[in-house]
């Protein structure tokens, strides 16, 4: 059996699911892209190809492999994009959580139940049906849970919205041990440099106490100035507009000390070796083009505590 176990995004990593991509069947049409970065591509002929994907991801794999970590994968189903698997569930404590996804995703749960049926029912917890998230909004971070959301009025007029006010409630409710914190982000259907399509497209917790962060990705300047305060300056890596674009937060951390990043991450890559991290880079531009990186295929299930 498995045991859920996650309270942070840093601690020591023993097992976690990684998407696969071995079917997904290349590019979509425009109508069938979920976010603006895939329609860019798809309109410029770019979009990446399952071999290209499946190398990137066999990299990860290798990675974790070297760290000890169990990797369970969902099972494959041709014709569906299954690289992120951050977004179709997600755990906090020892809970794993069953979110409402996008209805065009809904198979991508369903290849992941050999998983949950190793994870006692207990430790399962399903949203109620007016409860929406994607895990991508959603960081255990010791006493908090941080949640990227929109309100009412973003998430009705836009595609990217994903986490809604019910499923940021629903979370304050089913971890009432826990300081849920919202954050409302900037969000575009047409423009991948401005919208930040997930938290982790724009934030992330790194180490102990520091964290990467694109300020342009917060509706509220208010968010920022706690994420600063809490962090401390001296301890945020701040990325640009066009490293947010290029996924510059969305790195993973397999412990406290060692980090998975993207190899052409020249810039922060060499920052976060200055603050005594050691970086593992692996290659994953072309998935990047579908507006997700490290953390988006990827799904811990057990860290240290």
């Amino acid at each position: 059996m498995i045991k859920i176990n996650i309270q942070n995004e840093t601690a020591a990593l023993k097992a976690v699911i990684v998407g696969v991509a071995d079917d997904f069947v290349g590019k979509p049409t425009i109508e069938k892209c979920f976010d603006p970065k895939s329609k860019a591509h798809v309109i410029a002929g770019t979009y990446p190809t399952n071999e290209a994907c499946v190398k990137e991801m066999d990299a990860l794999v290798a990675v974790f492999k070297k760290y000890d970590v169990k990797v369970y994968r969902p099972m494959n189903i041709k014709g569906l994009n299954q690289i992120f698997s951050r977004d179709i569930a997600f755990a906090i404590e020892d809970k794993l959580v069953i979110p409402n996804i996008i209805e065009d995703r809904k198979k991508e749960a369903d290849a992941i139940a050999e998983v949950l049926n190793q994870i006692d029912a207990g430790d399962i917890i399903k949203m109620p049906a007016n409860a929406r998230a994607e895990g991508g909004d959603v960081m255990p971070w010791n006493e908090y849970i941080f949640v990227g959301y929109s309100e009412k009025e973003d998430f009705k007029n836009y595609t990217v919205a994903r986490t809604n006010r019910a499923g940021l409630d629903f979370l304050a409710t089913a971890f009432p041990n826990k300081i849920v914190k919202g954050f409302e982000l900037n969000k575009s259907d047409d423009d991948p440099r401005e919208n930040a399509l997930h938290l982790d497209c724009c934030f992330q917790p790194i180490g102990k106490d520091m964290a990467i962060v694109y300020k342009g990705g917060f509706k509220h300047a208010t968010d920022v100035e706690f994420l600063v305060n809490y962090f401390g300056a001296e301890n945020i890596i701040e990325v640009s507009q066009e490293e947010m674009y290029n996924m510059n937060s969305n790195v993973f951390s397999i412990s406290e000390e060692v980090i998975v990043s993207e190899k052409g991450f020249t810039r922060l890559n060499t920052e976060l070796r200055k603050r005594g991290f050691t970086v593992e880079e692996v290659p994953y531009a072309e998935i990047a083009k579908m507006e997700g990186l490290l953390r988006c295929s990827t799904m811990p299930l057990e860290r240290s505590n």
